[in-house]
């Protein structure tokens, strides 16, 4: 196929049935048996438009090493020419039913005005899009139907965990990142992701009994939840039931199984993918901490490009109700985007989280923490310049979606870097509204 045409032909899924997620184990998964073959669920969502062929299979791009990618994200960013299209999404005949508004099936409550003000404050300096309140009754529903799946699906936490479980404002934060979701039931599967994330975060290797040691071992098995064993049928039960015997794995599977009976194959594991990225980068981590090593700030800024949200926009597609196609996402320029994305997004949760990690028990590593050991700076410093540093991130990802939105007008693409945008700016309006979980220094 030549290098220039981007063929959007969607694959087709398993049509996988499950069963409720507290049955008891069974030696093997129903979402992991031989699938048949059959077009995907629709979540009772109506289908996306489809692109006639003659729109997409031949939209010729540059190669991408035909020019160097630093010089177009520069004269994108000066001109400020695409970024606006991203932001607004597509337009034009056909177009309309790519818009969040055309595909909602729940009534609306309204939202609250853009220019109404949020709570808590912005960080000084902070490059970042306001973003409107989140409609509250989504909000609500997608609280309740998370904590029903946390207490009554998976057992996830004790009863003493509840308030912080509540503070997390998971419902707030996944509304605001995924506004173009067709249904509550869409926004249910990247609620389920985000919280298992957490629960494996917490429990495995920080707040709630976590440990750098043997967090190999502990990550390995719990990543089998979401990318299944194919082993000697005399031990299949025994991992069968591993499964679910502690809350990060249930939430794992279970969030899993939900996941891969809406989304298509390639999304499924393009998720799998993007964890194990996740997973490495939470096991850099542990080796710096059981040696206590500092990294050099460029060191850390590798680790973060695995420890970060990456698999959370990424699934931004699989949410809304359509598919980017596997040959789009896995294009250079695409890749590109999305890294950049999840690398500002995590500085983001460095910045808002700096007083929390500075007042828990032992060394956390942020940004911030980093800057000041390693360049000799004062803690305000070394804060000040973390911000930067997140500003010429979010630059960069703002040139980089606008150079492929500018050279690639597939609607399916233009929605995907929409959806991207969006994800990076609710992420960045949850950090700042979350009081409960986050202060600011004092450096200002």
């Amino acid at each position: 196929m030549p290098s220039g045409c981007w063929r959007t032909c969607r694959s087709p899924v398993a049509a996988i049935s499950t069963s409720p997620a507290g049955r008891p184990p069974t030696t093997e998964e129903p979402w992991m048996s031989a699938p048949e073959f059959s077009p995907p669920p629709s979540l009772s969502a109506p289908p996306p438009v489809d692109i006639a062929p003659a729109d997409t299979a031949a939209v010729d791009i540059a190669p991408a090493d035909t020019t160097p990618a630093d010089t177009a994200a520069a004269e994108v960013r000066s001109a400020s020419v695409g970024l606006e299209r991203i932001l607004r999404g597509p337009s034009g005949l056909g177009t309309a039913s790519l818009h969040p508004a055309a595909r909602r099936e729940e009534p609306r409550t309204p939202p609250t005005p853009p220019e109404a003000p949020a709570e808590g404050s912005p960080i000084p300096g902070l490059y970042h899009h306001p973003v409107p309140e989140p409609d509250p009754g989504r909000v609500e529903e997608v609280s309740r139907r998370i904590k029903a799946w946390a207490l009554d699906e998976v057992d996830l936490y004790p009863e003493d965990w509840e308030d912080q479980f509540d503070g997390f404002s998971v419902g707030r934060y996944m509304v605001a990142c995924h506004p173009d979701a067709p249904t509550v039931d869409h926004l249910m599967l990247a609620t389920r992701m985000m919280v298992a994330e957490n629960a494996v975060d917490d429990c495995y290797c920080e707040d709630h009994g976590g440990s750098p040691i043997g967090l190999g071992g502990r990550l390995l098995l719990a990543h089998t939840a979401l990318d299944p064993l194919y082993t000697a049928k005399e031990y299949q039960p025994q991992w069968a039931e591993s499964l679910h015997s502690d809350a990060p794995r249930r939430a794992y599977r279970s969030a899993m199984e939900y996941f891969v009976r809406e989304a298509s194959a390639s999304q499924a594991d393009r998720l799998r993918h993007d964890m194990a990225r996740l997973h490495m980068g939470y096991l850099a981590e542990a080796a710096w901490a059981q040696t206590d090593h500092v990294p050099e700030v460029w060191e850390y800024l590798v680790m973060r490009q695995f420890n970060n949200f990456r698999p959370c926009p990424t699934i931004t597609d699989t949410v809304g109700g359509y598919e980017l196609p596997a040959d789009l996402h896995a294009r250079p320029e695409m890749q590109r985007v999305i890294a950049l994305a999840g690398n500002a997004t995590t500085i983001v949760n460095d910045l808002y989280s700096y007083t929390k990690e500075l007042a828990s028990p032992g060394k956390h590593l942020n940004l911030p923490v980093v800057i000041a050991e390693r360049e000799g700076v004062s803690e305000q410093e070394a804060y000040l310049k973390a911000v930067e540093v997140h500003n010429d991130l979010m630059h960069d990802f703002e040139a980089a979606a606008a150079a492929l939105a500018a050279a690639c007008p597939v609607p399916t693409v233009q929605r995907f870097l929409r959806g991207v945008a969006v994800w990076v700016d609710g992420n960045h309006y949850w950090h700042q509204t979350n009081t409960y979980r986050y202060n600011l220094p004092d450096f200002w």
